[in-house]
């Protein structure tokens, strides 16, 4: 299904910019829901270039998974700060994620598009907290975060399905996250580590 958007420029005017409307280059994207292809040039944007994960959003198939691995670039120097500031570093990416997804989601005119990844960003980071650092964890946690947030037990696919808007987005990926980073910390426990 393709569609094009009407997305107005950053600075509130109102202007389409020149990346908005018929263009060259769009990228059909698949995920969450069948979401209309999006003109590349969307990542233009900053606050869509940041929701799409730096451009990993608009990968043709999973979308969400390339997202996650560009999330893993991202914690490599997060894992090296005190236990405390990456708290507050996931807290306010979580906070800041909610109003970028509820922006850009309203300027694609789709709720949850399938491209939108800061809230796979998020969840992994979650996913993380408190693991020790090396490969084989951090592999873990990519393999666990992508399975909940692609089979979605509840009550992740109620919330994903009944809480709308920013919140509604980044919400469904934190549980997720949360669930992972338990049973990886579970696993730790049992075995030891």
């Amino acid at each position: 299904m393709t569609r094009d958007f009407a997305v107005t420029d950053d600075r509130g005017t109102g202007a389409l910019p020149r990346y908005a409307g018929p263009a060259r280059g769009l990228s059909e994207l698949t995920g969450k829901e069948k979401t209309p292809a999006v003109n590349t040039g969307v990542i233009r944007s900053w606050r869509h270039f940041l929701a799409f994960g730096l451009g990993s959003g608009l990968v043709r198939v999973t979308p969400g998974t390339f997202g996650t691995l560009v999330a893993i670039v991202f914690y490599l120097p997060l894992s090296q700060l005190p236990h405390w500031l990456y708290a507050v570093c996931v807290v306010c990416a979580f906070s800041f994620g909610v109003w970028l997804c509820q922006s850009v989601s309203d300027d694609l005119g789709v709720h949850d598009h399938g491209g939108i990844v800061w809230d796979e960003f998020v969840g992994y980071w979650i996913t993380m907290f408190l693991m020790p650092f090396n490969w084989g964890w951090i592999l873990a946690g990519f393999a666990l975060f992508r399975l909940l947030d692609i089979w979605k037990p509840w009550p992740i696919r109620w919330i994903d399905k009944h809480v709308q808007g920013g919140l509604g987005i980044m919400v469904d990926d934190v549980i997720a996250g949360a669930a992972a980073c338990i049973i990886l910390h579970a696993i730790r426990l049992g075995a030891g580590f």
